[in-house]
């Protein structure tokens, strides 16, 4: 299909921004996964290595897994080297990604706080801030009054049940529109000859002499020099299709958004304690996100334990917010790794490349890991960024343990 006249009888989702075309039969790069990963990628192939003999393949419509289910929180204030490492560089990728794909994704960088509420979250909060700091990483602790001046909306009240002793502060970390970054990506991709093809689901994965050769999909059979798996919670079943057991788990996290609201809430909040962060997106909404459940699922919806939880810890923290209504609920399928920290790198068949493994993270990492990942498929060897999250660390012991930094619980 021919891509549409803007403006002229446009759908929900603005495929005239790129085309739908029919997929070929062969590829030198098939990417499994039209979320913000894959298209990141596509787009750091072609821009970066002039690969465009590429399809980027959605089992439903664009950006309707994890990229419209997240909460947009972006920052790169993680304990690790190696973490910090790839967060920050996806980080400064953001603060440019507006102009190089020369399409607007309203990237707000308000700040973010990281509370403390006990003693032992002031010593690992005072602990990460200068980790960052040695790492280049803008970060700073506060106090109680600290957080109050950067939010004053925010209880710190000694007679609640966590009472807040301090947060974390990065200045630079905030949000962007999720599906403007999904439809940036996808305009710049199929600009560059690109194949976007959605509807399009993987049903096999074909695997001769331990070189992946072609993929088989509800479409036909697509033949591909490499294959790059990018499909978040859903990532460990394909790779169980070529015979690759990863030490995943997915699970349902949740969010929900309030109504409309006039602007209050100037920053982003996030709690582990109590399990909840807030944000107020561009058009008014109260955006809240909370752990993920603890069982394992595919479900992308919302239960309601988990909500009567995210709310009376929302409210412990913003009071102002007790009138509120709530307007929708969600979730996405998260995968979680042993450490916490992704997988991105070779796997054990030739020629297929993982990409998963990022938890509640993947959002804020999508520029970022889109050029490494692209980098590693283009020269198949890892980014030094991404070397450190190779599958063999799981055999090794060299993890990358985040759980700390993650800023819920995993």
């Amino acid at each position: 299909m021919s891509p549409r006249t803007p403006g002229a009888d446009l759908p929900d989702h603005p495929d005239w921004l790129w085309r739908n075309p029919e997929p070929k039969r062969s590829y030198d790069v098939v990417i499994v996964g039209g979320g913000g990963h894959g298209l990141a990628t596509a787009h750091y192939l072609a821009k970066n290595h002039g690969i465009t003999n590429v399809a980027v393949l959605e089992k439903g419509w664009l950006a309707g897994g994890n990229m419209a289910r997240n909460t947009t929180i972006i920052r790169s204030n993680y304990l690790w080297d190696e973490s910090a490492g790839i967060y920050e560089h996806a980080l400064k990728l953001w603060e440019g990604l507006a102009e190089e794909l020369d399409y607007p994704i309203l990237f707000s960088q308000r700040g973010v706080l990281n509370l403390a509420h006990s003693l032992q979250d002031v010593r690992d909060s005072v602990r990460r801030v200068e980790a960052n700091r040695l790492n280049g990483v803008d970060a700073e602790w506060l106090d109680a009054d600290g957080v109050k001046e950067v939010c004053p909306i925010v209880n710190i009240s000694e007679d609640v049940r966590y009472p807040v002793l301090g947060a974390t502060y990065q200045p630079r970390a905030g949000i962007a529109k999720h599906d403007y970054v999904a439809w940036g990506l996808a305009r710049s991709a199929d600009a560059a000859g690109i194949d976007i093809i959605q509807n399009c689901e993987v049903t096999g994965l074909d695997v001769v002499g331990n070189r992946v050769v072609g993929v088989r999909t509800n479409r036909g059979p697509i033949a591909a020099g490499k294959v790059a798996l990018c499909s978040a919670g859903h990532t460990s079943v394909l790779a169980a299709m070529a015979g690759i057991e990863l030490p995943l788990q997915s699970h349902p996290l949740q969010a929900l958004v309030s109504e409309l609201l006039e602007p209050i809430h100037p920053t982003v909040v996030m709690s582990n304690a109590v399990h909840v962060y807030v944000s107020q997106a561009h058009k008014g909404e109260l955006v809240m996100g909370a752990g993920i459940d603890a069982y394992n699922s595919y479900t992308q919806r919302g239960a309601f334990h988990i909500i009567e939880e995210q709310m009376a810890a929302a409210l412990e923290l913003f009071p102002v917010f007790a009138r509120a209504h709530v307007l929708r609920t969600w979730g996405g399928i998260v995968d979680v790794s042993p450490d916490a920290s992704p997988i991105i790198g070779l796997s054990p068949v030739d020629n297929l490349y993982l990409n998963c493994g990022w938890g509640t993270g993947g959002f804020k990492a999508t520029p970022g890991v889109g050029s490494v990942y692209a980098h590693t498929i283009a020269h198949d060897e890892p980014h030094p960024l991404n070397a450190p999250f190779s599958l063999d660390r799981f055999t090794t012991g060299a993890l990358v343990d985040e759980h700390g930094a993650a800023a819920v619980a995993h």
